[in-house]
């Protein structure tokens, strides 16, 4: 039983003097509906499970009008085991998005305040699933939730890593100094064996398991084919499940072509390299699709850094990276873990350490970009809003030279002043305007970027003026 950060957000949530239903989101097989049971049973006297997709005869429950009351009596009478505890019962929504009236009937839960609400889904906002719901969304009656696959963070603390060791390493990356040489050198080994076992919770439970890479690339390929499975999937009119042939093969042509777009020198995402007679419009469409699944994450080159980066970004000239390294690698081949494995990630072009960096500063809620000038140089491997500034990130997974970086901070009359980060095979460091830490940085990003709270305002000083005679 893998023990997972969502955990403590959802404790979080729950012990909020207000909290409205909650909509957790993500990409398949990430564990949300283990994750969400398991919190129920641990917290609540009791748990009401409903899998709205697999059994539609629950949807009656959220026909007609929304009354509790009403809605409690019908849920009790399709699940007869039941038990509404008020103040003490969790209702557990799974894939919500296949019954739009259950979405609308969380106002009316949130209003009536006896029972707590989390509502899963895995297709929300994803193509076919963004029809106007005729009952409305509630908006302002419900917060919302990612669930991604585990962190290096999560994969260490499930390995059993002792947390002195953790609390260690995070010091030493807030204090900018560097890593005790042999906790250093296992922290570099176990973030191999991370890169090739990635975070889907199946993958690292039979890692942890038997350390069989067979048997975890065979999960990684039957997870990446239960999601071509799904893909173009949407409801039609009449709450019917349905596949979109056309845009389900162009998403697997999309999802097939990434590791040979992530092989080329600059991996910008190019349409000739898919497969198919579509236009580009269409590839872009169907790649968009996979982003809204979760299963890709996209990073916008920018044509200049400067805040705020989303008015700076290049809609149409984007890279596209798997949401979890292991699935990429998986795709590669056995002998790119291999290599892996004895320390050596640099023969895909530095994708792959690319491609973890990615998926760490997603996970942490982070938009991503990266700059590449008109002319090709310099180029930035990332550029994120971290802490409030432009952050420029360099990836290495070796530790290389970084002319771009050094560049663009030699010339702040062109480029502005920024941070700058280099995340390479190395320990950590500083070097002339530009911080260095290892390539297992990623794994310990703080959960949140964000400004600290403004202080109260004092207003005692404030008097209304005395008119002057």
């Amino acid at each position: 039983m893998l023990k997972r950060h969502i955990e403590t957000k959802l404790m979080e949530w729950k012990e909020k003097e207000t909290h409205h239903p909650l909509i957790l989101s993500g990409l398949r097989q990430t564990g949300k509906t283990f994750s969400v049971k398991k919190f129920g049973e641990d917290h609540y006297t009791s748990v009401v499970y409903m899998d709205l997709r697999a059994n539609k005869s629950l949807h009656d429950v959220f026909e007609g009008d929304f009354d509790v009351n009403r809605m409690v009596t019908r849920i009790s009478a399709y699940l007869p085991q039941t038990l509404f505890v008020p103040k003490n019962t969790l209702i557990i929504m799974d894939e919500i998005q296949d019954c739009p009236n259950a979405r609308s009937s969380l106002k009316y839960w949130d209003i009536d305040g006896r029972y707590d609400v989390i509502a899963t889904g895995s297709f929300l906002g994803v193509k076919g699933f963004r029809k106007p719901y005729e009952r409305g969304i509630p908006v302002g009656y419900e917060e919302h939730m990612t669930m991604y696959p585990l962190s290096f963070q999560e994969f260490l603390e499930n390995y059993g890593m002792p947390q002195e060791i953790l609390e260690y390493v995070q010091k030493c990356f807030d204090d900018s100094t560097a890593v005790d040489t042999p906790i250093h050198q296992r922290m570099r080994d176990l973030y191999y064996e991370y890169l090739v076992v990635g975070g889907m919770p199946e993958a690292v439970n039979e890692f942890l398991k038997n350390h069989d890479l067979n048997a975890v690339r065979n999960i990684h390929k039957r997870i990446i084919s239960s999601v071509k499975d799904d893909l173009g999937r949407y409801i039609d009119t009449g709450g019917n499940a349905k596949i979109n042939e056309v845009l389900k093969l162009r998403a697997e042509a999309c999802l097939e072509s990434i590791p040979s777009q992530l092989a080329k020198e600059y991996k910008k995402i190019q349409y000739s390299l898919i497969d198919g007679k579509a236009h580009a419009e269409d590839k872009a469409d169907a790649l968009q699709y996979l982003a809204d699944l979760g299963l890709v994450i996209k990073a916008y080159n920018l044509k200049e850094i400067s805040s705020p980066l989303e008015a700076a970004k290049i809609s149409r000239e984007y890279k596209a990276y798997y949401a979890d390294t292991g699935l990429l690698i998986s795709q590669l081949g056995s002998e790119t873990a291999a290599k892996i494995l004895s320390g050596d990630i640099g023969a895909y072009k530095g994708a792959i350490a690319e491609n973890m960096v990615a998926c760490s500063f997603y996970e942490k809620g982070q938009e991503l970009y990266y700059y590449r000038g008109a002319s090709g140089s310099p180029e930035l491997d990332f550029v994120v809003n971290l802490n409030g500034k432009e952050t420029i990130i360099e990836c290495k997974s070796a530790n290389g030279k970084i002319t771009s970086l050094k560049h663009v901070l030699s010339h702040p009359e062109k480029y502005g002043k920024h941070p700058a980060i280099k995340i390479a095979d190395t320990n950590v460091g500083k070097g002339d305007g530009f911080l260095t830490f290892p390539l297992y940085y990623c794994g310990f990003l703080p959960d949140q970027y964000a400004f600290n709270p403004l202080p109260k305002q004092d207003f005692s000083d404030l008097k209304v003026p005395k008119n002057k005679e």
